[in-house]
C-alpha cells in the first residue's frame, strides 16, 4: 500500500464524517447528543459495553477506524481514545487465537493471498513489523489478526506492537469523532492520519524492500 492511497483513503473516509456531522447539525438532529446523555447516565456500564462491542465488532470484520471515531464522538478524545484502544488490543487478541482455528487457506483468502508475505515480514522484523503495520495497516486490521495467529512473528511481540501501533490512530480518529463539525478538531484529525499515513506508508515500504524473498520451496509461495 503506497502512502499516497493511504492518505486519500483516510482522508475520503474524514470528509465523509464531516459532511454528515454537517449535515445532521444543518438538520438540527440531535442523535449524537442524545447517545452521549444515554452513556453518560449508565457510568462504567457504558463504557464496558463499548470496550466489549468493538472488540466483539472487529472480529466480524468491522471498519476498527469508525468505531473509534464512534467512540470519541460518545466519550470525548482522551477516555474515547482509550476505550477505543481497549476495545482494539482484546479483539487483535481474539483475532490472533481465533486465526489458529480458522487455519492457513481461510486466513490467506482474508488477505487476498497475501498471507506468505506478511508472514516473512513480521517474521522478519518481529516488533518493528507490527508497530508499522499497525499505524498504517499494510495488511487490514482484522484479517491481521487473524493471520498473526498463525505466523511467524512471536505473542510478545505481536502483542506489545499492536499495543503500541494502534495508540496514533485511536487519538487521532477519536479527535475526529469528539470534534462533530468544528473546523479546527477536524483538521487537527486530518492532519495526524495524514502524518501517520506518510509515516506508517515510508515504514512499510522499507521493511518490505528489506524483507527476504521466500524459498523456492515455501508451501505459500508455490499456490
Amino acid at each position: 500500500m503506497t502512502s499516497r492511497a493511504s492518505v486519500l483513503r483516510l482522508a475520503a473516509l474524514v470528509l465523509a464524517f464531516l459532511a454528515v456531522a454537517v449535515g445532521l447539525q444543518a438538520s438540527g438532529w440531535d442523535g449524537p447528543g442524545q447517545l452521549r446523555a444515554g452513556v453518560e447516565s449508565a457510568g462504567w456500564a457504558g463504557a464496558v459495553v463499548f470496550v466489549v462491542g468493538y472488540a466483539l465488532l472487529v472480529l466480524v470484520p468491522t471498519p476498527a477506524s469508525l468505531l473509534t471515531i464512534l467512540g470519541g464522538a460518545l466519550f470525548g478524545v482522551w477516555v474515547g481514545a482509550l476505550l477505543a484502544w481497549a476495545g482494539a488490543w482484546l479483539g487483535s487478541v481474539g483475532g490472533f487465537l481465533a486465526g489458529r482455528r480458522l487455519g492457513r487457506p481461510a486466513v490467506d483468502r482474508l488477505l487476498g493471498g497475501r498471507l506468505a508475505q506478511a508472514d516473512r515480514v513480521l517474521r522478519q522484523h518481529g516488533l518493528v513489523a507490527v508497530v508499522a503495520v499497525r499505524l498504517v495497516p499494510l495488511f487490514p486490521f482484522t484479517p491481521l489478526n487473524y493471520a498473526a495467529g498463525l505466523v511467524g512473528v512471536r505473542a510478545r511481540d505481536y502483542l506489545l506492537g499492536t499495543a503500541l501501533g494502534i495508540v496514533p490512530g485511536a487519538l487521532a480518529y477519536a479527535a475526529v469523532g469528539a470534534s462533530g463539525a468544528d473546523p479546527l478538531g477536524i483538521v487537527l484529525g486530518i492532519g495526524g492520519l495524514v502524518a501517520l499515513a506518510v509515516l506508517g506508508g515510508t515504514v512499510g515500504r522499507r521493511l518490505l524492500a528489506r524483507t527476504e524473498p521466500a524459498d523456492s520451496d515455501d508451501p505459500d509461495q508455490e499456490r
